[in-house]
This record gives structure tokens, sequence and C-alpha cells, in this order.
């Protein structure tokens, strides 16, 4: 997270990226299902990007395959337990989340938002 670098208005999601052979950083938007972001790099409709992480450089990129366009799927852990999957190709809007333990996640949501 990029407490330093919103993304309307709330903390963003920093990661190192590469397509074209050009190497930058985007900013994600933090809200699950906004498609919000900003990039320092130039990124055209329906190019694939490779994810990296800002600290270690791991590639966050997987094998799984997006159902929508074929595209590797990017993978980002939770705090909460569990993963948001985004697709890797510009324009692409398939994602996903999924929880290790449910009745945890919403129990620690819950305390946390008060909702």
């Amino acid at each position: 997270m990029d407490y330093n670098r919103t993304v309307n208005n709330m903390p963003s999601v920093m990661v190192e990226v590469s397509t074209n052979g050009k190497r930058g950083k985007m900013w994600l938007c933090s809200t699950y299902g906004c498609y919000d972001h900003e990039t320092d790099l130039q990124i055209p409709h329906e190019a694939i990007v490779d994810f990296y992480c800002p600290h270690c450089q791991e590639k966050l990129n997987t094998l799984i395959k997006c159902q929508v366009c074929d595209a590797t799927m990017v993978k980002f852990n939770i705090e909460i337990g569990g993963v948001v999957s985004i697709c890797s190709r510009n324009g692409c809007k398939n994602h996903y989340v999924m929880f290790e333990d449910l009745e945890s996640a919403i129990r620690k949501y819950t305390r946390e938002y008060g909702i």
C-alpha cells in the first residue's frame, strides 16, 4: 500500500510494471471493483503487463489464465486472508477475490469497519 499516493482519495496499491521492454510504476485503486490507476508508462490498450513487487521484485503474474482474454492473472495477497486477482491485459476487467476463511474475513472486516 502506498499511503502517500492516493487514487480516488484512498491509499493506492503501488507495483512496478513492465511492458514492451519498458519498466515503470503503477498505482492501482485499492477499492475492489474499481479499475482506476495511474502510471508513469504509456501502456497500449490490450497490452499484457508484467507486475512486480516494488520491495523484492518478485513477479506477481501467475500461471493462471484469464477466462475472458487468456492473459495471465496477477495475484495480490490481502491482509484479512486471501487474494485478489486481476487480469494482466490492459483494458480487461476480469478480476476476483478468494478468501482463505470467509467467516474470519467477515468478522475482521466487521470489527475494523463496524459494518
